[in-house]
């Protein structure tokens, strides 16, 4: 038990160091924009595919921000992906369709396997376009985002590209202000450190754009999956092509404002990540394909985050047995010093990266909260743990993995 204890905490102090030297490199490192500056050129044919499964609230929202967009009307083409929905999501866009003549396609999905990748997946079989972008439909693109997203794919190397989700409704609640802090470490500061350093930028289900040569290449989208954006982040990785991140194209996305909410959603992306890490880690370290060394090292690291919940539960219970037995008390004190430490900086919403991203962002005020994110970190620690269990669990049964839908706050025009 000591010698397990010591390998947690020493797999702890690697994902602390990770996260200083991805704040330090965002404080004071070389910062890689290799694309945000493209605004004038031959711009290429792109699809819009919006995922819509129930959501009346906030189609319209979207549908009206896309219509007003800074791209060539005669280029773009919008296709509201209606997965299965049982509310008005088909009226409203059919009245989209009506008001805006040529540049929106639906596609009303009404059978077929559940899920967002699902319905992605036979969305794609309509789409000729080159370059595809995904939106889920709470998010509010700005005008020039359309562009932003497109220019990576001017090279030839670039498979997908992401850009940065901001909270519209962080003002409502301590829940939505600490995932707005959340947000802003994981984007302004993790994405783009990985991005200036050559690393691993993850890909984003939404806000995010993908090359169709690089999709059929990689066998298209996986249904199977309950984060079809890690999965893809991974496959494209192994067939050598490059996920950008683009830290200044802002989207404004609705957060959960119920606590109940929130850890169905973040269960459910605890067991995709799951799922993506018992695919991929060994491929990834030890198959051959085109990844460097360092995208390795880092997309290991990466998709191990989400089992560092139960993790360090099990290295917080042999600390206090090792400790309350009197069995070797100085590394039951040596370890409860280093989880706790650990604790304090975070995996999911490191303190010290937070913190930067506040400063770059400019809004100080912001800092106030930054106390209340010990709540937070608790919360999802124990949520992810529990969904780690119950995906064993299902492993062991056989149970199909199940996804669900994030509730929306939004009232409906």
């Amino acid at each position: 038990m000591v010698y397990l204890l010591y390998s947690i905490v020493g797999v702890i102090c690697i994902y602390t160091a990770r996260h200083y030297w991805f704040t330090l490199n965002r404080l004071f490192g070389f910062q890689r924009h290799p694309y945000i500056d493209i605004d004038t050129a031959d711009w290429p044919q792109v699809t819009v595919l919006v995922a819509a499964h129930n959501e009346e609230k906030v189609i319209a929202n979207i549908l009206s921000a896309l219509m007003t967009v800074n791209y060539p009307q005669d280029k773009m083409l919008v296709m509201p992906v209606n997965d299965r929905s049982k509310d008005r999501t088909r009226q409203i866009i059919d009245k989209f369709v009506k008001d805006f003549p040529g540049r929106i396609r639906p596609f009303h999905r009404t059978s077929g396997k559940p899920g967002k990748a699902a319905a992605l997946k036979d969305a794609m079989e309509l789409i000729a376009t080159e370059v595809t972008l995904i939106f889920d439909a709470d998010y509010i693109p700005g005008a020039g985002l359309i562009k932003q997203l497109v220019a990576p794919f001017f090279d030839p190397e670039v498979g997908g590209v992401m850009g940065r989700v901001v909270p519209l409704n962080c003002g409502t609640n301590l829940l939505t202000r600490l995932l707005d802090l959340e947000r802003s470490g994981g984007y302004q500061v993790d994405q783009q450190a990985r991005m200036n350093l050559r690393l691993v930028p993850q890909h984003g289900g939404t806000v995010a754009g993908v090359r169709l040569s690089a999709l059929r290449e990689i066998g298209g989208w996986d249904d199977t999956t309950l984060t079809e954006d890690t999965d893809l982040t991974y496959r494209l990785l192994l067939h050598g092509w490059k996920t950008a991140y683009q830290n200044r194209s802002e989207c404004y996305e609705e957060v959960p404002e119920t606590w109940s909410v929130r850890i169905k959603q973040i269960m459910r992306w605890a067991k995709g990540h799951n799922q993506a890490m018992m695919t991929y880690t060994v491929r990834l370290l030890f198959g051959k394909h085109l990844a460097t060394f360092r995208e390795r090292i880092d997309g290991a690291l990466l998709l191990g985050v989400y089992i560092m919940a139960p993790v360090t539960i099990l290295g917080w219970v042999f600390a206090l047995i090792l400790f309350y037995r009197g069995v070797a008390p100085f590394n039951g004190i040596v370890a409860l010093l280093s989880i706790t430490t650990y604790a304090a900086v975070g995996n999911f919403a490191a303190f010290f990266e937070i913190a930067a991203a506040v400063r770059l962002d400019g809004n100080r005020n912001r800092l106030a909260v930054l106390p209340f994110l010990a709540l937070g970190f608790v919360v999802s620690i124990f949520s992810v743990s529990r969904a780690s269990i119950s995906q064993v669990y299902g492993y062991l049964t056989k149970a199909e993995l199940h996804w669900d839908k994030t509730e929306r706050f939004r009232t409906a025009p």
